[in-house]
């Protein structure tokens, strides 16, 4: 069966079926009400099967195939908006789709609430954002996997891309809450040295934070890996304080009154140098920004 259907029969269908009543799309179109009913005739008979009962003196009702094929019928169109909206886009220069690659242990809250504001701004646009442990989000960039970054610094960065800081991250000394260390007031570094450390492990990198302070060291590429060790009382470690706030992990920490503690995490901006940032990713990295500002 060839399809001979088109856009306007299918508006039809759909408007009829949600007013039941054909003289109501019709004037709600300023249309002849046989106009409508043509209309929906030639859409049946295209289609070969009936979509309403037709009663005299009586609200048409969906046939069973009709209410099978309504769904259908409004997917039809909002695939149609959504192909508008994207060649509109286009047109206007915006990307069709912004892939994000964040380190994982990005804060949470100004990610989400600078995507919530990109979503208002760019309601066509598509977003594929993917997690990964700290180098890796630079390595996606490299590899053209990913148009825009947030990590967080670390000395050493290929060459190929551009970086721009946007704030930081206040890191904090913690122990489980069942850990020695937990009932001290205060500790100093030779206090500390006496437990085993957690530190994060970099493989191309100096991070902020990854200094031993004690003779007896465990390392991970996760500051969440290092929670999940915390909390079992296998060391102390310098996280950020967001991980240290994580819902998943409230009262199951103590923050320590330290001698010492690395300074904050630098949080970055990433993308490539022979790749300028579009509409939407200016948009989004300048979103990231102010909501990073509004928890400082």
């Amino acid at each position: 069966m060839s399809v001979q259907w088109n856009l306007e029969q299918m508006r039809l269908f759909v408007n009829v079926a949600e007013q039941r009543s054909f003289s109501a799309v019709a004037r709600g179109q300023r249309k002849a009400q046989s106009a409508v009913s043509s209309g929906i005739a030639m859409l049946e008979a295209d289609l070969g099967v009936s979509l309403f009962e037709r009663s005299s003196g009586r609200q048409p009702r969906l046939t069973e195939a009709g209410a099978v094929l309504l769904e259908e019928a409004r997917e039809v169109l909002r695939q149609c908006e959504r192909l508008n909206g994207r060649a509109l886009s286009l047109m206007r220069g915006e990307e069709a789709c912004l892939r994000l690659a964040q380190d994982e242990a990005m804060l949470y809250q100004p990610v989400l609430d600078s995507l919530d504001a990109l979503a208002g701004q760019f309601p066509n646009l598509e977003v594929q954002l993917s997690s990964a442990a700290q180098g890796d989000v630079a390595r996606k960039l490299v590899e053209r996997k990913a148009d825009l970054g947030m990590l967080f610094y670390h000395d050493q960065i290929p060459e190929a891309l551009e970086r721009r800081v946007v704030g930081s991250v206040e890191m904090v000394t913690v122990c489980g809450r069942h850990h020695p260390l937990a009932a001290q007031n205060r500790v100093d570094c030779q206090g500390l040295a006496q437990y085993r450390q957690l530190l994060m492990s970099t493989q191309t990198s100096v991070y902020p934070g990854s200094e031993a302070a004690s003779p007896q060291v465990w390392r991970a590429d996760s500051f969440y890996v290092l929670a999940e060790w915390l909390i079992r009382g296998l060391g102390w470690a310098w996280l950020p304080r967001h991980v240290v706030q994580y819902p998943a992990y409230q009262n199951l920490m103590v923050e320590l009154d330290s001698e010492w503690t690395p300074p904050a995490l630098v949080v970055e901006l990433v993308w490539r140098r022979d790749e300028p940032l579009g509409p939407a990713a200016r948009f989004l990295a300048e979103r990231f920004a102010e909501c990073l500002r509004a928890i400082d």
